[in-house]
């Protein structure tokens, strides 16, 4: 059985997600790979899910946290560099869940913690009040390969992904915070010594060994794009603005303030990221500029930018609001901006 290893040195999660993609789709399925990375702050979103809805974008753009959307389901999920990552490659006929679960739990021997599964997709650790998970993971599969991926909570914080949320009521009511933190533990709470760096070579040495081989070891980076054109149109495809923000279904936003101008009621409807509609309510005093804002919203992508571009446009025609009108501007930028 042949092993690779594919480690990467970059923190970008788009180029990580996008290996992931490549393993998936484009590698020999009938080798064993592990694929062992980290994201820099980072909100994962599943394909399903609406980014404005979800997500805190002001927040995120504030704090300097990237957006990235998996191909999978699921919800948002926080990464940042206290967490390590792992994806499993095996052939379909070769795969057992329980054999990547036995070289993560003996990697962890390396450090004296004992784990132990929970249902199909927990890890966890024994603790005086109860056991916490420390990883969750996922699966998918085609014709002739399995693929199994999770996370490793070495010294995350778990606080943070409830910044950047944006959870309806009735998330909130059936999942409270609380509840859900009790349940999570770093790995650090049981050795403080446990660092990415360590785990990760722990991972490759319990890989061999279950497989009694070497594995060859190679490291990705942002330049291994230049190397790997499949790799780089995974990429290309997971980093752009369509695939994060415009492969989103039909949705409203409505947001309404009192300004300098006037009180302002912006109700958008968006399909595919795009402004398919545009209402403006309001008692400001420039009918004209209204039709103006209106008509060159309509249809252009729903983003900070557009605003930005538009209002450029509306400061050269209406020379005289301009501070209204750049007031208007930020107003509606912190609502939407990306």
């Amino acid at each position: 059985m042949k092993l690779k290893v594919f480690l990467s040195d970059s923190f970008n999660p788009h180029l990580n997600l996008a290996t992931e993609e490549w393993i998936f789709h484009n590698l020999d399925p009938s080798q064993q790979i592990l694929f062992l990375w980290r994201n820099q702050d980072t909100v994962v979103i599943g394909r399903n899910q609406n980014p404005w809805s979800e997500c805190n974008l002001t927040q995120m753009k504030n704090d300097n946290v990237t957006l990235a959307r998996r191909t999978t389901g699921g919800g948002a999920v926080f990464h940042d560099l206290g967490n390590t990552n792992f994806t499993f490659l095996s052939p379909k006929e070769a795969y057992k869940r329980e054999n990547n679960i036995s070289i993560i739990f003996n990697a962890l021997k390396n450090f004296e913690i004992t784990g132990e599964a929970s249902g199909r997709n927990d890890l966890l650790i024994p603790f005086h009040d109860g056991p916490r998970k420390f990883s969750g993971s996922a699966y998918r599969e085609k014709r002739d390969r399995a693929f199994h991926h999770g996370t490793l909570l070495i010294n995350t914080d778990l606080t943070r992904l409830g910044n950047y949320l944006t959870p309806s009521p009735k998330k909130l009511q059936a999942k409270g915070k609380e509840s859900v933190r009790a349940r999570v533990a770093n790995l650090t709470e049981v050795n403080e010594n446990i660092k990415h760096d360590i785990i990760v070579t722990a991972m490759v040495e319990s890989f061999e060994k279950f497989y009694g081989t070497k594995a060859e070891v190679i490291s990705l980076s942002m330049e291994s794009l230049k190397l790997i054109p499949e790799l780089k149109e995974q990429y290309d495809s997971l980093s752009n603005w369509d695939w994060l923000y415009g492969n989103t279904l039909v949705f409203s936003h409505k947001m309404d303030e009192y300004l300098s101008l006037g009180f302002f009621d912006f109700q958008f409807q968006v399909t595919d990221g795009l402004i398919t509609d545009l209402k403006i309510f309001t008692d400001c005093l420039y009918p004209q500029l209204i039709e103006d804002l209106t008509a060159n919203l309509r249809g252009q992508a729903y983003r900070g930018e557009t605003i930005q571009q538009v209002m450029t446009k509306a400061r050269e025609k209406f020379a005289d609001l301009s501070p209204g009108l750049t007031e208007l501007e930020q107003w509606l930028c912190r609502h939407i901006e990306i």
